[in-house]
């Protein structure tokens, strides 16, 4: 879940190094590469998202105007549309930065498991746990969901790119070690992206309470781990 790469703070036009995934250094260095084009922003930069981060909160996607994000950061419009043409553009550019920097950081707590699969369905799991428990994801989801609409029916963000490749990354290192089964990399890391977005987005809808809600993420990675054993048909 992620925003377009249309700002010049972001922008994701190279493919990772090496798209032969083959081994656990790939990922490595595949993590890297995420974590340059997704985190890496001037300070000033930081310092705007920072300011539009805290506007979203207090008063949701919709309100938030350049003016706002311009006075919390204490820095002129002028100087805020230096970095940003409009105020889509910040919220953009954070949702980019912000939701994958929570990918990246799932990824990163499970790069030293054994092997492909296991860094796959705990970084799966992190990922979806750490959204559901984001602020910034919380309030745009409870107030205005229809900012994500877009991402879920019409054209992927910019963290969303990344994160598929991310998965495949993985799912190329786990083909590897032999712990995932054959089957087409880019096919399963789509469909790992999909499972993951509805989890993030509806699993508080259809669970009962927030034990259910647990319930479904554990049996989530469950079903997670014994799909990646079964083969899938090479492209």
């Amino acid at each position: 879940m992620a925003a377009d790469d249309d700002h010049p703070a972001v922008q994701l036009g190279g493919a990772i190094p090496d798209p032969a995934w083959r081994d656990d250094e790939t990922l490595r260095r595949a993590l890297e590469h995420a974590a340059h084009v997704i985190l890496e922003r001037p300070p000033v930069a930081l310092r705007l998202l920072e300011s539009a981060r805290a506007c979203v909160l207090d008063r949701g996607v919709a309100r938030v105007t350049m003016s706002d994000v311009a006075r919390r950061a204490d820095v002129s419009r002028t100087t805020l549309y230096r970095h940003y043409p409009d105020v889509e553009a910040v919220l953009r550019d954070l949702m980019t930065h912000d939701f994958g920097r929570l990918a990246i950081d799932a990824i990163s707590s499970s790069i030293e498991l054994p092997n492909g699969r296991e860094k796959l369905v705990a970084t799966a799991e992190r990922t979806v746990r750490s959204m559901r428990a984001d602020p910034l994801f919380r309030k745009i989801l409870d107030v205005d969901p229809e900012h994500l609409l877009p991402y879920l029916t019409a054209r992927p963000g910019a963290s969303q790119r990344t994160m598929i490749e991310l998965l495949e990354a993985a799912i190329a290192a786990g083909r590897a070690d032999g712990s995932i089964a054959p089957g087409d990399v880019a096919t399963r890391a789509r469909l790992v992206l999909l499972q993951l977005q509805g989890l993030m987005v509806s699993s508080g809808v259809v669970a009962a309470d927030e034990e259910q809600e647990e319930a479904l993420l554990d049996a989530a990675s469950v079903a997670l781990d014994a799909q990646l054993r079964a083969s899938i048909a090479e492209r």
